[in-house]
């Protein structure tokens, strides 16, 4: 009788930490995205990152941070759209990237000029179990900047693939570019100008 005690007091245990591990794991939208944001401020106002020579060293380590929470496959599917059933599992691999690419040329100088904004959060939209919107403002000095961003649930977490900044869907954007240039030419037309853009863009920053 003792031993059955003891056993299921074990088991109670054993179950007990078992839900406090997965309950701990079980991040929510908010948290995931406050997480990232959190984490790259500390980076911008990292003293040792500061130096002008040390601009690469900030740059690579915002964006391993980014990465880790930004879906760029799933981002580059949506602006793709209809396009993306045609490509073939190396176009994808290639798109994927030079999305990943364009992306960090276009916004990382934005987010390098960070000058101690601050981001307020409001309650999270919930559509269903996997996805969610998380609404922030980011506060400046003399200014508002609504920046909202759609996450969905994978088996890695919450991950974002989508970014509507002041009303306009970066996603939505970029499919409207993508698709009048896939209608007018070509998708190999518009892998060329993006390596161009791409090129350009990464040079300036190199000045």
């Amino acid at each position: 009788m003792k031993f059955t005690i003891i056993r299921i007091l074990t088991l109670t245990l054993t179950l007990s930490l078992a839900l406090a591990v997965s309950g701990a794991g079980a991040e929510s939208p908010t948290e995931a995205v406050k997480s990232v944001v959190d984490e790259v401020i500390r980076t911008l106002q990292d003293p040792s990152l500061k130096a002008p020579a040390m601009k690469k060293q900030r740059r690579d380590r915002v964006k391993q941070i980014v990465d880790r929470r930004f879906d760029y496959e799933e981002m580059a599917k949506r602006s793709l759209s209809a396009s993306w059933k045609s490509l073939s599992a190396s176009q994808r691999q290639e798109f994927v990237r030079l999305f990943g690419e364009l992306l960090e040329a276009s916004y990382s100088d934005k987010i390098m000029n960070y000058s101690d904004e601050k981001v307020q959060y409001s309650p999270e939209l919930k559509e269903g179990d996997d996805y969610a919107e998380v609404r922030t403002m980011v506060m400046r000095k003399n200014d508002k900047i609504p920046m909202n961003y759609r996450l969905m649930h994978k088996s890695q977490g919450w991950m974002v693939y989508d970014v509507v900044i002041e009303g306009v869907s970066l996603v939505s954007n970029y499919r409207t570019q993508f698709g009048q240039v896939i209608r007018e030419s070509s998708y190999n037309e518009l892998v060329r100008r993006l390596r161009a853009k791409i090129d350009e863009m990464q040079k300036i920053q190199k000045m």
